[in-house]
């Protein structure tokens, strides 16, 4: 495994399994990689509140995991291309992710 690779792996496991709201940006990466979005589109299809969606998305956006084209209202966010060339690594994280809120959601 390359040192990036290392580095991407790190990033996605502090971004979705170690900080409040991962499971948020999870989701948001999956709506994402099934087509381009813009945030209004987010904060309807994962029913989070839309402040709480740009939040995560700055996030996202600033770590490099995903981009965007356009302005305001219009702006349209996908995958990274390193993101979507490791998407491998994001599933692994992913489906760690989904046992633990099914597990969470029995007790």
């Amino acid at each position: 495994m390359s040192l990036r690779d290392r580095q991407l792996r790190q990033l996605l496991q502090w971004m979705i399994l170690g900080t409040r709201g991962g499971a948020n940006r999870a989701q948001i990466i999956k709506a994402i990689r099934e087509e381009p979005r813009n945030a209004n589109q987010l904060a309807s299809l994962i029913e989070v509140d839309y402040r709480t969606i740009r939040h995560h998305l700055d996030v996202l956006e600033k770590n490099e995991l995903i981009t965007s084209m356009g302005e305001q209202y219009g702006k349209m966010y996908f995958l990274s291309s390193e993101l979507e060339e490791n998407f491998s690594v994001f599933e692994e994280i992913w489906n760690k992710i989904g046992k633990k809120l099914k597990s969470e959601s029995k007790e």
